[in-house]
């Protein structure tokens, strides 16, 4: 097994499938099995999901919404695909526990990189939600920061793309995919890997990154094993 303990980052915008906005309850169940089957494999998970499918606070912003309110609906929105990822886990039979970055009980209890351990060594997989509960941050750059707190060996970030490009495959039929690639290049080249503070973050404290396609089924537990399908971005 190629990682021991892992943070999984999900982006909002795939939980929607095909619907376009909201969660989609077979994507969500196919990400559930994806992520029971490799804790059945004893990896140490911890997740951070994005809230792009239900409200991005910086296009409120756009829109004449107060910044910090936006980011903090934004916030709220990452807790209801926790809820949501957490119910379809524990409906096949995969204890977890979300953690938020707010004060919210009983919804969740509040955060700390002991509890997120500790439940992760008993074979929880843990959900951290709310992002890093302040404003002006992603969950990108929330999930740099879990990632490093709880210790991980690599953020394996699930995508609708299968691994880093030179531009946007899905808008330039000419893009190439990078096998492997620096932190200093990623940002030097501009790429949309994830927002520069997240990358930083990363960078600074050696927490490497792998890219992936999350939404064919069987990925996850193929990077697990070691097979290459996707990007990895290192100092």
């Amino acid at each position: 097994m190629k990682f021991k303990r892992i943070l999984l980052k999900l982006s909002g915008e795939s939980l929607q499938g095909e619907q376009g906005y909201g969660i989609d309850v077979n994507r969500l169940n196919d990400y559930a099995r994806q992520i029971k089957e490799i804790a059945d494999m004893g990896v140490e998970i911890g997740i951070v999901i994005g809230g792009g499918n239900i409200f991005r606070g910086l296009s409120g912003a756009g829109k004449g919404f107060d910044r910090v309110k936006g980011d903090q609906m934004g916030m709220c929105a990452t807790v209801i695909n926790s809820l949501g990822l957490s119910s379809a886990l524990e409906a096949i039979g995969q204890k977890t526990k979300v953690l938020t970055a707010i004060r919210m009980e009983p919804i969740g209890e509040f955060y700390n990189k002991w509890k997120a351990i500790e439940a992760m060594k008993q074979g929880m997989v843990v959900i951290m939600s709310a992002g890093t509960g302040n404003p002006y941050f992603t969950t990108d750059t929330g999930s740099s920061l879990r990632g490093i707190e709880i210790e991980a060996d690599v953020m394996l970030k699930g995508t609708r793309v299968d691994g880093v490009y030179t531009a946007d495959p899905e808008k330039d039929p000419t893009a190439t995919k990078f096998h492997d690639i620096t932190y200093q290049d990623v940002i030097a080249k501009g790429l949309k890997v994830m927002d520069v503070t997240a990358t930083a973050m990363c960078m600074q404290n050696n927490l490497p990154i792998y890219v992936f396609n999350m939404d064919i089924v069987g990925n996850l537990k193929k990077v697990m094993e070691g097979e290459e399908i996707g990007t990895l971005v290192h100092n």
